[in-house]
């Protein structure tokens, strides 16, 4: 009776130890990044995913990608430029590829900042074509956002807005409307930093 009890003493305190040397972590939802502005100098990369959507009166799926870079020109400004590349399949019909390049600016707004986050607007002007037609055409959304830090260069980020492209010129299809996108930034220092 004995050597049961100590051994199922030395088998829950063997036990309790084991779990005393365990190391439990909280994944980080957000950091702190202070409330001052995102600095002049500082460079932007990143890109969002949008127009992600199914009809079933046309049974057509849409999806699209938007990669970025920009450059901080003033404390919370920022020029940079936009790829976007969109992808439509309808079923017994073609795919049709949408692309497009566009200039921007951001701005983020310093009311209504957080420690861990910053809403911001943002405008874009370019061309787009299709593999459907020949030829480019105007394109330009106006979009507000919000950017969530959730380490201190690295943030996620939602924008809903108006976009308007008409891609397919000879077609004379177009596409406007409001739109949602989601995405991330990756914020890097600038030399004055």
């Amino acid at each position: 009776m004995k050597k049961k009890l100590l051994t199922a003493a030395l088998l829950l305190g063997t036990f309790m130890y084991s779990n005393a040397q365990e190391i439990k972590t909280v994944p980080q939802h957000s950091a702190n990044v202070g409330l001052a502005p995102i600095k002049a100098g500082n460079w932007m990369v990143g890109g969002s995913i949008g127009g992600l959507g199914y009809s079933f009166e046309s049974e057509a799926f849409n999806i699209g990608v938007s990669p970025r870079a920009g450059y901080f020109i003033a404390d919370g400004l920022a020029l940079g430029a936009q790829a976007s590349l969109g992808l439509r399949t309808v079923k017994d019909a073609d795919n049709q590829w949408n692309y497009g390049i566009a200039p921007f600016v951001r701005y983020y707004i310093p009311r209504g900042a957080s420690a861990t986050g910053r809403f911001f607007g943002h405008g874009d002007v370019g061309i787009t074509g299709s593999n459907a037609g020949k030829g480019t055409s105007f394109a330009f959304g106006v979009n507000a956002g919000y950017a969530h830090f959730i380490t201190q260069t690295v943030a996620l980020e939602v924008m809903a807005g108006y976009n308007y492209s008409k891609a397919n010129v000879n077609v004379g299809e177009k596409a406007t409307g409001l739109g949602v996108s989601l995405g991330f930034q990756i914020y890097l220092p600038g030399k004055n930093r």
